[in-house]
This record gives structure tokens, C-alpha cells and sequence, in this order.
């Protein structure tokens, strides 16, 4: 990995479902084994030699800034990009951080309650091999909103299968004869490559999810799933699920 490579942690959200720990305090800094979920991935970023993070802020803010400072950015130089005055999603935090992440170079993301043992070295030979536009990391676990794929990992569309609602391009290459053939299920890890010219590319504005760009600029663009099943990953959504995480990270 080069090692001007940048990143974001999505660390805004407000962490409903987390509750009553988030009544007073951010999830970014929900503990695993005694390490918040924010300094988890700040380390799990340096291993891969990344330390310029950029980490975005919303649900008590001050909080996260605060930890940030005692603990100088874990060793990493940890940028704040500021939504106190209104959280922004993954999208919209991704817009606003533009120019705190775009070096010309290719960049990361990751959600501050998603942790994964996920080789990020292979994501990108995956990235740099086939040039696509954005590349993120897909497992086949069991979700109740996934991603849809053609035998080419490229994405075709997002479906909910609780409610069977869909959306995306469905490209052409997917469907025959109204017929899906080609497409499977996998579930989105948060673990994601962009290529700058992503910025340049977005059409929404404002507070959007960045799922919805992806699906948007699908059918002009590559935009791949790279399948790490069997790797770890915990979305520590709930705080049932700490008890889950601290079982496979230390």
C-alpha cells in the first residue's frame, strides 16, 4: 500500500439501534476488549500503513474530538470533518470530505461499527487489477438487504428481501429475456476503494446514502464486489453484538 493512501471512518450516525449507550455518548466509542470501535479501526487502518484518516463527526461530537486528542489519533493523523449541524449519511459525509481525501491517489472507507479481518492489501491488488471505479467488499452472510451481481462481480442493483423491493440498472449484461440468470445475492461489508474521480461523478447533494450513487452510476461505471467469505466481520450494530465481536477481536 502506498503510503499516502487516505481514508474515512464513518463515525456520524446517531447509533439508534445501540441504545441506551448512545443516550450519552457516540457509538464510535462503544468498547470491544476494552479498545473503542473508533480506535479498533484506526489500527486495523495502520496495519496496512494507512494513517492519514480522515473521521467524521455528528452524535456527540466533542466526545469523539476529546478522544481523538488523549490519545493523539492512536499514532495515525486522525482529520475531523465536522457535521455537528447536521449528519450527512455516507454520501453526503463522503462529499464534504472531498477535499480532505482527494490526493489524486485511490482512497478507503470504513463504517466505524463494522469490524473485519478483511486483507485490505488484496482489496486493492482486486482494485488495481481491474480498474473499476469502486470496489468494496461483499460476503455471502446472511443479510436482509443485499447487493446484486453478475458472474463478473459487477454490481446490477440492491434488493430488500424482506419486502422484495429492488432498485439499480439491472444492466443489460444481467438480464436476458427479463430473466436473471447471471445475478447473485451478497452482502455489503463497508470496506470500500474509490477512485477519485468518484467526486467528480456523484449527483446527489446534501444528506444521501452513498449506496444510492453506487447504484446510479452503475450502469455507466464498473463497480465491483470483492467476495472475502470466510473472513471476519461483525456489524456491531446492536449491543448484543458486542459480545459477538469480542469473541474474534482482542
Amino acid at each position: 500500500m502506498e503510503n499516502n493512501t487516505r481514508a474515512i471512518i464513518f463515525s456520524a450516525g446517531l447509533g439508534t439501534r445501540f441504545k441506551p449507550w448512545t443516550d450519552a455518548h457516540p457509538k464510535a466509542l462503544a468498547l470491544v476488549n476494552g479498545k473503542s470501535l473508533l480506535q479498533r479501526n484506526i489500527e486495523y487502518l495502520q496495519q496496512y500503513g494507512i494513517k492519514d484518516i480522515v473521521v467524521n463527526i455528528h452524535h456527540f461530537p466533542e466526545q469523539i474530538i476529546d478522544a481523538v486528542k488523549k490519545n493523539n489519533g492512536w499514532g495515525s493523523n486522525v482529520i475531523i470533518s465536522d457535521e455537528s449541524n447536521e449528519v450527512l449519511e455516507t454520501g453526503g459525509g463522503l462529499m464534504k470530505a472531498k477535499e480532505l481525501l482527494n490526493n489524486g491517489k485511490p482512497f478507503f472507507s470504513l463504517n466505524v461499527d463494522i469490524l473485519t479481518n478483511l486483507d485490505l492489501n488484496k482489496l486493492m491488488a482486486f482494485h488495481q487489477q481491474h480498474k473499476p471505479l469502486v470496489t468494496f467488499g461483499v460476503t455471502s452472510r446472511k443479510s436482509s438487504r443485499v447487493l446484486l451481481f453478475d458472474n463478473d462481480n459487477r454490481l446490477c442493483g440492491w434488493k430488500n428481501l424482506q419486502t422484495g423491493e429492488e432498485k439499480g440498472p439491472h444492466l443489460t449484461s444481467c438480464k436476458r429475456g427479463g430473466k436473471e440468470p447471471g445475478l447473485h445475492e451478497m452482502a455489503y461489508s463497508c470496506v470500500v476503494i474509490y477512485e477519485p474521480e468518484i467526486f467528480s461523478l456523484i449527483k446527489q447533494e446534501g444528506k444521501f446514502s452513498i449506496m444510492d450513487s453506487y447504484l446510479d452510476l452503475a450502469a455507466g461505471h464498473v463497480i465491483l464486489g470483492y467476495d472475502h467469505s470466510g473472513d471476519n466481520l461483525v456489524d456491531v450494530g446492536k449491543p448484543e453484538s458486542v459480545a459477538v465481536a469480542e469473541k474474534l477481536f482482542f
